[in-house]
């Protein structure tokens, strides 16, 4: 079996957390045959962790771990901690494969991604206003 873990930074605030969990739902209702499962996992401020999320995998049958960091650039957390916690992981499952894709923001398409955003609100009449500072 195999499992698509979907990590994210984390956050105080939970419906950001709730957002990911949410993402992680729709990506399992697309993924077809290519995966089983998919799952979130969070770096740090809202669980499951990492570790948990691969103990999660594990628990649901998953032999084989693909890992998806949903994070925008190659700072500490994707070069150094996320690597970190998946080593942990892999000595707590020896029998377990698991694969660090890149992440979101490496990808090809990220540009056309925020051009698509852009255009999509300007095509719906959003007035040109300065965002006003407030305090």
């Amino acid at each position: 079996m195999h499992a698509l873990l979907l990590i994210a930074h984390g956050s105080r605030r939970e419906a950001s957390n709730q957002e990911i969990r949410d993402l992680a739902s729709r990506l399992e209702r697309i993924v077809g045959d290519r995966f089983d499962r998919v799952l979130p996992a969070f770096l740090e401020l809202a669980e499951p962790d990492i570790t948990t999320g691969v103990d999660h995998c594990v628990e649901t049958g998953a032999t084989s771990v693909t890992v998806v960091p949903y994070f925008l650039s190659a700072g500490r957390h994707v070069a150094s901690d996320i690597p970190a916690e998946l080593e942990k992981a892999a000595r707590k499952h020896q029998a377990l494969t698991i694969q660090l894709s890149d992440y979101l923001g490496k990808h090809d398409s990220i540009p056309e991604l925020l051009l698509m955003l852009a255009l999509d609100k300007s095509a719906h009449g959003a007035k040109h206003e300065p965002v006003q500072a407030t305090g």
